[in-house]
């Protein structure tokens, strides 16, 4: 197990997954992915990152729950970053 590749990836999915339009689609992150409050927002140390998360059938469950809600994101109300909104359907507008 890489445990510094893993954690990285778990960042990046929270990261991400924050950035969710659709307050129903980003529940499911919340309910099934990182539980809200655990990682600190933009964090990128990988010390925030708990050791359970890393287990394979934990870190497998969240990457299968990531691309539902990024399934759902790109479905529903896209990504929203620093004012900018990615529809779905690969619409951009500002």
């Amino acid at each position: 197990m890489n445990k510094v590749e893993r954690s990285k990836m778990i960042l990046a999915m929270e990261f991400i997954a924050r950035q969710i339009n659709d307050e129903d689609v980003l529940d499911g992150w919340l309910i099934s992915g990182i539980p809200d409050g655990e990682i600190p927002y933009g964090s990128t140390d990988i010390g925030d990152v708990e050791e359970r998360y890393l287990e394979d059938d934990n870190f497998k469950d969240f990457m299968s729950c990531f691309l539902r809600c990024m399934n759902g994101a790109y479905n529903s109300g896209g990504l929203y970053c620093d004012r900018v909104v990615c529809e779905d359907k690969g619409r951009l507008t500002k």
